[in-house]
């Protein structure tokens, strides 16, 4: 959807949903600074309590694992929403547009491959994806970004090399699988009759009410407030998907995961769930999900190294920000099924 500018709009068409807008994403992230503020606190003091203020040891784990998925997300969010001005301000009208193909499989082919270029983790994706359909590309084009480019950036791709080399044909799995899920998404949804519809309505006005300021006091000026925007809407969904990430981490026993690793389908199954479960940044999940490579098949490995950057917790909350919540269960239903296919073809395969 592309942006509009506000010259063309009347005045009060557009400047009290835009303060609405900022009024509600203020308070949602005083909201979730105090919910971080609550992790760091019952972290902090919880080891140094004594007599009937002791907490369980349930409680400094919830704290310490949601803490560490914001520490983990939290550069690589701003880095992505820096990307996103860059794109939305800085970037001449017209230029990525253009030499992208005309063909749409060809274009979604190409953006799919923009990952390449750009070494941000799905965390820092979304406020890019969101840039990248103000500035024009359609929602399919956009989403066919975001789930790509999780895996094939570069980092990603080289820590996966180091964890596991060529062993089992888990790296490359990795990388076509990514590829053709992404593109298999980009293509089914680009067949929807009214892709306005998979946007929230809230992200819908910010892309009405979005502003073209001409020259470099102008631009550095929206650029300021971009980041602003960005921010309030990102973070209180950060903070709420760590949240939710390290409720589920303390409820689910790891030892039963473990149990499943032999069975080639439950170990697809099980590494899947892990990988909604731990919510862990796709530029060192690999380091994280070796540990588990004396134990599980190779399928399930592949089915967490590439389910666990398109599709966890953290990153639901994340795209809650831009896409409807029917969209979201279906994109979730139909990665899942994509990824635990490409873990059990891996796991008979062998």
């Amino acid at each position: 959807m592309p942006a509009v500018d506000k010259r063309e709009q009347p005045t009060h068409e557009h400047k009290n949903p835009a303060r609405g807008l900022a009024s509600k994403s203020a308070v949602r992230l005083v909201v979730g600074l105090a919910i971080v503020a609550l992790f760091a606190v019952v972290r902090v003091l919880a080891p140094r309590a004594s007599g009937s203020f002791v907490l369980p040891d349930a409680a400094r784990d919830f704290a310490t694992l949601s803490i560490s998925v914001v520490i983990e997300s939290l550069p690589f969010v701003f880095l992505g929403i820096v990307l996103s001005i860059a794109v939305q301000v800085w970037l001449p009208d017209g230029v990525l547009l253009r030499r992208l193909p005309r063909s749409p499989l060809l274009r979604r082919l190409v953006l799919s491959l923009l990952g390449m270029l750009l070494p941000v983790c799905e965390c820092g994706n979304v406020p890019l994806a969101r840039g990248l359909v103000v500035k024009g590309l359609t929602v399919a084009e956009s989403m066919t970004f975001l789930f790509a480019a999780p895996i094939l950036n570069p980092v990603t791709i080289v820590t996966t090399a180091q964890a596991f080399g060529w062993d089992n044909g888990i790296l490359v799995s990795r990388v076509l699988g990514g590829f053709f899920i992404a593109n298999l998404v980009g293509w089914i949804y680009s067949r929807h009759p009214r892709p306005q519809d998979l946007l929230t309505t809230r992200f819908q006005e910010t892309c009405t009410v979005a502003d073209h300021q001409s020259g470099p006091a102008g631009k550095v000026r929206r650029s300021v407030q971009m980041f602003s925007q960005e921010t309030r809407a990102m973070m209180p969904a950060l903070f709420v998907g760590a949240g939710m990430a390290g409720l589920i981490q303390v409820a689910v026993s790891r030892e039963v995961l473990v149990t499943l690793g032999s069975n080639p389908v439950w170990s697809v199954l099980a590494l899947m769930l892990l990988a909604f479960v731990v919510a862990i940044c796709s530029n060192v999940d690999a380091f994280f999900i070796l540990s588990f490579g004396a134990t599980f098949m190779p399928g399930g490995i592949v089915a967490f190294l590439v389910f666990g950057p398109m599709i966890d917790v953290k990153m639901l909350a994340l795209m809650r920000t831009t896409f409807t919540a029917k969209t979201l269960l279906q994109l979730s239903l139909l990665v899942a099924l994509c990824a635990a296919v490409l873990g059990l073809a891996v796991n008979y395969g062998h």
